[in-house]
């Protein structure tokens, strides 16, 4: 597993690195509000195309060889950077960077499902998830050792994208994926494999479906928001940036032992368990405001640790619910979800806070919680899916 972590690392700190480089690039004088809004889009629609052509390319080629395609693909976007200027071409850059990264993330978090079994398939996820949050970091390191006016960050972030495809031959073949078990039914019948949709998983892992779509949700709000919400109550920049970096290290503090739980105790109820944990500490934290500051910091720290880790929970037992040859497939689309919630939200929630003030952020992530709390109730309480209900659901895909 050591040579696809080697190469997602390096592959999302290049793209980390990117990402703040067209960020300080467009913050320039001079530049159109429009054309900076269209570049800065590009990433995120480009993302959504790449969570839906991937199953396909791996279906056809599999993991490994799709995966060298899509580093070479996000080193020529990554590499187009450093020869032009020119702003239009950007956007196809950052389309295709958006459209690399939503693919390795689908090609890497599949092969995990597919090679990990029962027993330590949420400690590997939790090992992927703290990869690339400390990519995310040292992404920022890197900048800030490269220096954010330099005119060499982007060579040194395609430089980076390269490392991540030279990785990938120097660090041998991926460890060969175990045998699919028999499925005798869909033998039968000779269908061929169709994606499963996001009705057909919520039929199958309810939970999981709605806990990937709230974890887009807060994985994009805390950071994007929390700066507006410390503004808005008050505190100082400083302790701004101090809570958004303490909730940041919780996330990462916490992959591991949550992961080596859900591998231990039931997925469904450690995720029931974050949903209500998550409720309380939004409203908590809502109501503690800037009152106590050194408060604040240790909700803000308990809630990274409960509300960054569900994702990988999450995935692991929507895993456990499904046929191997629906994995890649399945990756897709609830990363899809995951965008989704990504994009959809930080809109509404700055609405809300503008209208209803700053806790109004929490109101939102809060009730993301609540729909986790009552998914993971129902997907106790309801029946186990059968293999025959399995198979009415694909006939209805």
């Amino acid at each position: 597993m050591l040579p696809i972590m080697v190469g997602i690392c390096l592959a999302c700190i290049g793209s980390a690195m990117l990402t703040t480089a067209v960020s300080l690039h467009l913050g320039k004088p001079g530049i159109s509000p429009q054309v900076v809004q269209i570049v800065l889009t590009a990433y995120p629609v480009g993302f959504l195309i790449g969570c839906l052509v991937t199953r396909p390319a791996v279906a056809h080629y599999g993991h490994e060889r799709t995966f060298v395609a899509i580093l070479v693909l996000a080193l020529l976007a990554a590499a187009g950077f450093v020869f032009t200027d020119f702003l239009p071409s950007w956007i196809c850059f950052r389309l295709l960077g958006g459209l690399a990264m939503a693919s390795l993330f689908v090609v890497c978090e599949s092969w995990i499902n597919l090679y990990a079994e029962h027993h330590n398939r949420g400690a590997m996820f939790s090992i992927y998830m703290l990869t690339t949050a400390i990519a995310v970091l040292l992404g920022q390191v890197l900048v800030a050792l490269v220096g954010p006016q330099s005119p060499h960050l982007f060579l040194v972030a395609a430089a980076t994208v390269l490392l991540a495809l030279v990785s990938k031959f120097t660090g041998g073949r991926w460890p060969a994926l175990p045998a699919a078990p028999p499925d005798p039914d869909h033998a039968s019948t000779a269908r061929p494999v169709k994606r499963l949709g996001p009705l057909a998983l919520f039929r199958l892992a309810p939970v999981t479906v709605v806990a990937i779509f709230q974890g887009g949700i807060t994985n994009m709000n805390i950071f994007v928001l929390t700066p507006i919400y410390g503004t808005q109550i008050g505190l100082s920049a400083g302790t701004t940036v101090g809570l958004v970096t303490t909730v940041s290290i919780a996330g990462m503090l916490a992959q591991t032992p949550v992961g080596w739980l859900s591998d231990r105790f039931e997925r469904r109820i450690i995720l029931l368990v974050q949903g209500i944990l998550s409720v309380t500490l939004c409203a908590a934290i809502a109501w503690v405001g800037n009152a106590s500051v050194p408060l604040l910091f240790v909700l803000f720290f308990v809630y990274g640790c409960t509300a960054l880790t569900v994702y990988p929970v999450a995935m692991a037992f929507g895993a456990s619910q499904l046929h191997s040859r629906h994995m890649v497939g399945a990756s897709g689309t609830l990363l899809l979800l995951y965008s989704i919630g990504n994009v959809a939200t930080p809109g509404v929630s700055a609405g809300l806070m503008e209208h209803m003030g700053a806790p109004a952020m929490f109101l939102l992530l809060g009730g993301g919680a609540v729909l986790v709390t009552l998914a993971a109730c129902y997907n106790l309480l309801r029946r186990p899916v059968v293999a025959t209900a399995m198979q009415t659901i694909e006939e209805q895909v």
